[in-house]
């Protein structure tokens, strides 16, 4: 049964301003947003959040949910409900699943699995390979966020590598089409060179050497030049290095751009002086790299050369992950803690409530061409999520709610807290607790 709710005396966040107001959601849908709204209808919760912040729900564009096949990890369903707690309303998942998505067939399934258990909203990468253009061209734009192509790091035969290949997709299609980008050939030989000197056994701190600012730039310069030469509508994935930042540009607005970027929370909050201590739990592809580049990806982030800001959720077992350095998969839980994260560097006055906003919930929208959500509008469906800002609490093992059962930002304490997230108008998590509520849609595309 459908619930109405009246979020009253919010401090609503939304398209580069904060107002102050009450909020009228009807069904799913945002029915009105006013100074003051008075209603006299007993079927109605009325939700007073004495001044609190009310942001749209995050539309994480980059998470590995590790379903189907990859389970004892994840599932959609659990990372979901992580998502929720995280202040992540839509989520969109990557093709590198067992088997692959990369037949309409497979893509179907997966749709369906996320029907049936998903407590967001949700959609699919369809993956390329170097073999089933036929299919990608089978692919429904109004239905699929996009394309995923591994142009370095990825598992089975998603590692396309094949450079006329790559041009016939850039030439082939008008999906978005999102790529990891290192350079396979410059990694294994630095991986050769280490493996020699330490066997199995190397310092975790030799990831970002291994995986390194030239084997990024190397990828992401060339998977740039050929959008530039086919006019695909390129989106890159996790930029890592300060490097890379100079190849994207602000002088244009995100709707007219064909080359966009997308940073994460980790390259965000974590540098090399990290490995000592937190080891492979920040071991992800690319890697965690300096301080210096940390700061610089911050600079782009402001400046607009950045458009969004991610997850890459991407979750192991602890079993997994405490193996020696060549066998300790890159990857890590992120939906829960992100947005948080986030709400931190704004305290410690890197970031305004109104950037994060437009960097997680407006620029996504925007650049997957998402219908009716990423803002707090009339008319549009009602993910919404309030958080006081003043309400301390510290990551453990008792409230971290991946399957999993870890994270990075274990011990950490965070100032803000996510009190309600609202999906499709249905209160879907309260304080610490997901509700017996799957709300989640389907996401639909206005291309």
């Amino acid at each position: 049964m459908k619930q109405n709710t009246l979020i009253k005396n919010a401090k609503i966040v939304n398209e580069g301003k904060i107002i102050e107001g009450d909020i009228l959601i009807e069904n799913d849908i945002i029915k009105d947003i006013d100074s003051s709204i008075s209603v006299k209808s007993a079927d109605i919760t009325v939700i007073d959040v004495e001044g609190n912040y009310v942001f749209p729900g995050m539309i994480d564009d980059q998470v590995h949910f590790r379903e189907p096949g990859l389970t004892h990890k994840a599932t959609i369903e659990t990372e979901s409900r992580a998502a929720l707690a995280g202040g992540i309303t839509s989520f969109i998942e990557m093709p590198n699943t067992n088997p692959q998505t990369t037949t309409v067939k497979k893509l179907e399934e997966k749709f369906e699995i996320a029907a049936n258990s998903s407590h967001a909203n949700y959609s699919f990468m369809f993956g390329g390979t170097n073999d089933n253009l036929d299919e990608i061209l089978k692919v429904n734009s109004k239905t699929v966020a996009g394309l995923k192509l591994f142009l370095g790091s990825s598992t089975g035969d998603m590692l396309v590598d094949d450079p006329e290949i790559i041009e016939k997709i850039f030439s082939s299609t008008n999906m978005v089409i999102s790529v990891h980008c290192e350079d396979e050939a410059t990694i294994r030989r630095n991986l050769a060179k280490y493996k020699a000197e330490y066997g199995d056994d190397i310092p975790m701190e030799k990831h970002p050497v291994i995986r390194s600012e030239e084997a990024c730039f190397i990828s992401s310069s060339k998977a740039i030049e050929l959008a530039k030469k086919t006019g695909a509508r390129l989106h890159v994935f996790h930029l890592s290095t300060g490097k890379e930042t100079n190849l994207f540009t602000n002088k244009i607005p995100l709707k007219d751009k064909k080359i966009t970027a997308e940073v994460c929370i980790h390259h965000l909050w974590f540098s090399d002086e990290d490995y000592a201590k937190k080891g492979s739990h920040i071991k992800w592809n690319p890697a965690v790299k300096t301080a210096k580049d940390r700061d610089q990806l911050w600079k782009a982030l402001l400046d607009d050369r950045i458009d969004v800001i991610a997850t890459d959720h991407a979750p192991h077992t602890l079993q997994e992950k405490n193996n020696p350095y060549t066998s300790a998969p890159s990857g890590g839980p992120l939906v829960q803690h992100a947005f948080v994260a986030l709400l931190e560097t704004y305290h410690q006055g890197k970031i305004s409530l109104e950037k994060i906003v437009e960097k997680t919930a407006h620029n996504p929208a925007i650049l997957f061409d998402v219908e009716n959500r990423g803002y707090i509008r009339k008319g549009y469906y009602a993910d919404l999520i309030i958080v006081d800002l003043q309400s301390p609490w510290t990551v453990n093992k008792d409230n971290i709610l991946y399957k999993c059962g870890w994270s990075p930002f274990e011990s950490n304490t965070f100032k803000s807290r996510i009190t309600h997230t609202f999906v499709n108008g249905q209160l879907a998590y309260h304080n610490f607790k997901v509700l017996d509520v799957k709300a989640g849609k389907r996401l639909t595309f206005n291309r």
